[in-house]
Order: structure tokens, then C-alpha cells, then sequence
């Protein structure tokens, strides 16, 4: 983390100011709704404790459905410009190892004071919005409010329970009307990734590894996969940075946008849906690429995930811009959205908390907490520290991956070819989830192959795996 500028410890001004605090407001500068009786549930991974958003849903006269989004006011007890932030700032993102997460802020904030934990009651900002049975946004609204947090939920139960294939999870069984909330939350969401997608946004499908420890040692890695639950939350929270993203534009705030442009790799992108046996067009096109990928996923579901990891590449990295008032704002390609900013988890990300701030000073009728001009370079220096912190988790994975199949170096396994080029040829393990090169033996296999290999090498300081056939 320090060589590429990421500070893995906090200062002992950040500690002293942390311990001076003695618990969570429920009164802000700014008026306040009392939401706390609504049947309010967070959903995100079995072992998160830094939970930035609750939901909540009711049905209106003609299939309409009202959603409202809380997410945490952590600006409440991390000020701009105080240690805290300051370290926020420098760092702007929680960073993810396989044995230990680095916290934006001080988990005595991120997992306590600022969380919406299960019980508390709790500051908030409430994105609200109303969406029509095809998926159409209208009556969009943001404000403060009181919450609580009455289920706390997590993805993989509440996914097998709404697929059918897992009772309902005990948290919310032990609060009455809490089934049918989900169930209205997961309809609505269907039919906002419905309308999303008629506008060409992009659905794909990676596997991250997970990894199980016993104590202190690794015993596995477990491939996550999509589920219904994951969908849920993605949908709304796309909805609810939207909304944001046009509070602020209408109130003549400059904002800061999550961006990902048409992608300069377009003609690769066009080589690669040839190569499958199908085509695109000339010019960058969503809506054509979004069609390319749903038939390949019908087409060849196995190899699903190695094509989407391809094309996720070849349309290059997310980047954070600054939205002037007033100007054609940049969009997401891959969303298929013009509007879009980050606010919606603040406790690990440096630009949400940035949005949170601005949205709070429109709400108080204050002037912009940020000139453009700082905004410019705090979008700069976000994206080069996400840039940062992902090569950190991507580097632990890998050396997470060869330290569990170390012990298994001449054991033969069935992988898929994940890349092949001047570069080298790559695989991918199927079990445990692990990919490595394919050092010898390589010659004649292409990108999708199913392959017989040995494990022949681990380097686990540099996170290497050799395999033959």
C-alpha cells in the first residue's frame, strides 16, 4: 500500500479525534424527518459491518411502487478538513485484502457511529423516487431523516430465498412484513434493470474468489456469483446515484461524476464478436453490445465469465469527472446512463462523502463546500487511488490463490483458457477458483478451450501459478 501511495495506518490525530467521540447524533444542522417506524433493511455480505444504505418500498394506486434509499450521513462525524478526512482524502477508498480490509475511516466510525447497524437509530439522507411498472423514474426527492435499520441482511441468503431455493432468512422472518417488503423491493428492481437494459446497459458476469479463513489461516477460496439479492441493491443504487446526480445539476451544483466513455478499443471489441461468430456495428454502441452479449451468454454459458472479463477490459476503467451546472453530463457506457455520480456508500468511498456533503449544502441553501477547481483535482486523485487500491487487492488475491495451491503443485485440474496471445497463454480453474499461466504445452489453444493442466509452480510473494498440459 505505501509504494503506491496508500497510508495503511491512521495518525494519532486521527485516533485522538475518533476517541473524543462518545456516540451517534440523531440531530443535524439541517431538518429532519422521523422515518424510523418504516420497515427499513440493509442487504450486503454476510460479514459486512460498514453499511451504508437501508431500503424500503411501498405500493401506490396503479402498480406504481414509491422507493426511498437511506444512506449514512458520515459527514455528520467526519468533517470536512478534520484528521479524519484528511485521511479519507488521501487514501479515498477502503481497500480489500483477502486477510485484512484497511478502512477509509476508523472502523469506530465505519463499522459503529456511521453505520446504519442493525437496531440504531441513525442520521441519514433519503434518496427518493417512484418507479412505474416499465421501469420509468418520476417524483425524485432528497432529504434528511431518522432511520432504523430493522433487518440486517445479507446477499447470498436473501438471493436463494427470492430464486426459490432457501428459506427466509431469520432477520427478516423476525419482523412481520418483512418477506413482502423484500419482495416488492426485488419486483421493482426488476423492473428498473429491465428499462436499463432496453437502453443497452451491459450484463456480465465475473467470478471473484472469496476467501474462507480458520483463524488466522486460509482453508479455501469460494467463487461468488450473481444473484438475485446482488441485483436488488445494484438496480437501486444505480436509481438512487441518478437521482442525485440530477438533484444537484438542477440546483446549479457542480457534482462529480462516475464515468466510463465509449471505449477507444472499440474495433478489438468488434474482432472478438466476430471471432464468436456474430458482429457489431462500425461505431461504439451499447444497446449492439448488449445484444452480442446476451446471445453469447445463451450461447456458451461457461465460458460466459472469461468473455465478459475480456470485454470489461477492452472498454477500459471507470474514471471520476467534474459535472459543471448546466453542461451535457459525460455518462456511463456501461450502465447506459447519462446521470450518474457515486453517493451511496460514503464510509468507504471518498467521492460519495464528497457528494454527501454538496447535497447537504443544497439542503441547508448553503454555497458549494468545493470550487470546481478542487473538485477537478479530487476527481484526479480519486481515480489514481481506486486505480491503486485495486493493483493492492488484485495483487493479495493472486497471492492468496498461489498460498492455497501451494501444497498441491503437481496435481492435474480441468481449466477453460482465459487468454491467449504474444504475451502468454492463461487459464482458469474451475476448483478451486484460481487462474495462472500456461507455460508449456499452449500451442494451438485458443481463448474458451477446455484444457487439461498440472500445476507445476507457485510463487506466492509475487502471487505466480505455472501450469502445463
Amino acid at each position: 500500500m505505501r509504494d503506491r501511495g496508500l497510508d495503511p495506518e491512521f495518525s494519532q490525530a486521527v485516533l485522538e479525534e475518533v476517541a473524543s467521540l462518545k456516540a451517534a447524533p440523531t440531530k443535524g444542522d439541517e431538518p429532519t424527518r422521523d422515518l424510523r417506524t418504516l420497515l427499513w433493511c440493509s442487504i450486503d455480505n454476510d460479514d459486512s459491518r460498514d453499511l451504508d444504505q437501508l431500503s424500503v418500498a411501498e405500493s401506490l394506486p396503479g402498480g406504481s411502487v414509491k422507493v426511498l434509499v437511506a444512506i449514512a450521513d458520515v459527514d455528520v462525524l467526519a468533517a470536512k478538513g478534520s484528521p479524519v478526512d484528511r485521511h479519507a482524502a488521501a487514501n479515498t477508498t477502503s481497500v480489500y485484502t483477502p486477510g485484512v480490509i484497511f478502512p477509509m475511516l476508523p472502523e469506530r466510525l465505519s463499522t459503529d457511529l456511521t453505520s446504519l447497524a442493525a437496531g440504531q437509530d441513525r442520521l441519514s439522507l433519503v434518496i427518493e423516487f417512484t418507479v412505474s411498472t416499465d421501469g420509468n423514474l418520476s417524483a425524485p426527492d432528497v432529504y434528511g431523516a431518522l432511520v432504523k435499520n430493522w433487518s440486517k441482511l445479507a446477499y447470498n441468503s436473501v438471493g436463494a430465498w427470492l430464486a426459490g431455493t432457501g428459506s427466509l432468512p431469520a432477520a427478516a422472518a423476525a419482523v412481520p412484513g418483512m418477506d413482502v417488503q423484500l419482495k416488492l423491493q426485488d419486483g421493482v428492481a426488476q423492473a428498473l434493470s429491465r428499462r436499463r437494459h432496453e437502453h443497452g446497459a451491459l450484463d456480465f458476469v465475473t467470478l471473484e474468489a472469496r476467501p474462507e479463513f480458520d483463524g488466522d489461516s486460509l482453508r479455501e477460496l469460494t467463487a461468488e456469483e450473481p444473484n438475485r439479492a446482488k441485483a436488488l441493491i445494484e438496480n437501486l443504487m444505480v436509481a438512487a446515484n441518478g437521482v442525485t446526480a440530477r438533484f444537484l445539476d438542477a440546483r446549479g451544483f457542480p457534482s462529480i461524476r462516475r464515468v466510463v466513455k465509449e471505449p477507444e478499443r472499440w474495433d478489438r471489441i468488434v474482432a472478438v464478436a466476430t471471432a464468436a461468430g456474430d458482429s457489431l456495428p462500425a461505431s461504439p454502441d451499447s444497446k449492439a453490445l448488449a445484444g452480442f452479449l446476451a446471445r453469447r451468454k445463451a450461447a456458451a454459458p461457461d465460458s460466459f465469465a472469461d468473455l465478459s472479463r475480456t470485454i470489461i477490459k477492452l472498454l477500459g476503467p471507470g474514471e471520476y469527472v467534474v459535472d459543471r451546472p448546466g453542461a451535457d453530463p459525460p455518462g456511463h457506457f456501461g450502465l447506459a446512463v447519462k446521470d450518474y455520480t457515486h453517493s451511496t456508500a460514503p464510509n468507504r468511498r471518498y467521492p460519495d462523502l464528497v457528494t454527501q456533503r454538496l447535497v447537504k449544502a443544497t439542503l441547508a441553501g448553503r454555497a458549494s463546500p468545493y470550487p470546481v477547481d478542487e473538485l477537478d483535482r479530487l476527481a484526479t486523485h480519486c481515480t489514481q487511488q481506486e486505480d491503486a487500491a485495486n493493483k493492492v487487492e488484485r495483487q493479495m488475491r493472486k497471492s492468496a490463490a498461489a498460498l492455497l495451491v501451494a501444497s498441491r503443485v503437481g496435481q492435474q485440474f480441468d481449466a477453460f483458457v482465459t487468454g491467449a496471445s504474444t504475451k502468454g497463454t492463461f487459464v482458469r480453474v474451475v476448483s478451486p477458483p484460481i487462474e495462472g499461466m500456461l507455460v508449456s504445452g499452449g500451442q494451438g489453444v485458443d481463448v474458451g478451450d477446455h484444457v487439461r493442466v498440472r500445476l507445476t509452480r507457485v510463487d506466492v510473494e509475487r502471487g505466480y501459478i505455472d501450469f502445463t498440459t
